[in-house]
C-alpha cells in the first residue's frame, strides 16, 4: 500500500514537471504587416512592364487575381527595394554580389540578367531575393558605385 502510494506521488511529480510551461517563455505570434498607404493606388505602367517580364502569361493568374499578392507586390516595388549609391568602395565590401543571386524563372524560363545596370530601370523581381526574410539584405552591384538593399517584411512596425 505504501509502495502504491509512493508511485502514485511519484507519477503526479512527473507529470506536472512534464507539462509545466515555462514562465519565461513569450508567445511569439506573428506581427501583422503594415502596408504604406501608396499602395492602394494602382498598378503603374512601369510596374506592369516588369510584372510581365517575370510572370508572363501566368500574371492574371498568379499576381492581379489575388489581391493579397497584388498588395505585397506593391510594397515591395514601392517600398522595400531601395537602390542607393556608395561614394567609397569600402562602403559596399560586406555585401555579396548581385550576380550570386539566381534568376527567378518559375513562369519565364529564359528570363536574363541586364547587360548593363540602370537603377531606373532595375527589375528587383527577376532574381530570387528572399522577400520574406525577417532581416535586412543588401546586394552590390558588379562594378558599380550601387547597391540593392531590401528592407524586411516588417520594417516599418
Amino acid at each position: 500500500m505504501k509502495t502504491l502510494f509512493l508511485n502514485i506521488v511519484l507519477c503526479a511529480i512527473i507529470c506536472s514537471i512534464s507539462y509545466g510551461q515555462n514562465p519565461t517563455h513569450k508567445n511569439q505570434s506573428p506581427q501583422p504587416i503594415h502596408f504604406n498607404s501608396n499602395t492602394t493606388s494602382n498598378f503603374t505602367d512601369i510596374e506592369i512592364a516588369k510584372l510581365e517580364e517575370v510572370y508572363g502569361f501566368a500574371l492574371k493568374t498568379e499576381i492581379l487575381n489575388r489581391p493579397s499578392r497584388v498588395l505585397a507586390i506593391k510594397e515591395i516595388l514601392r517600398n522595400r527595394v531601395v537602390i542607393k549609391a556608395f561614394s567609397s568602395p569600402e562602403n559596399r565590401k560586406a555585401y555579396p554580389m548581385l550576380s550570386q543571386v539566381p534568376m527567378f524563372k518559375t513562369f519565364v524560363p529564359d528570363i536574363r540578367r541586364d547587360a548593363f545596370f540602370d537603377p531606373l530601370s532595375f527589375n528587383p523581381l527577376k532574381y530570387n531575393f528572399k522577400f520574406h526574410s525577417p532581416k535586412a539584405q543588401g546586394f552590390r552591384v558588379g562594378n558599380t558605385k550601387y547597391c540593392i538593399l531590401i528592407k524586411p517584411q516588417h520594417y516599418n512596425n
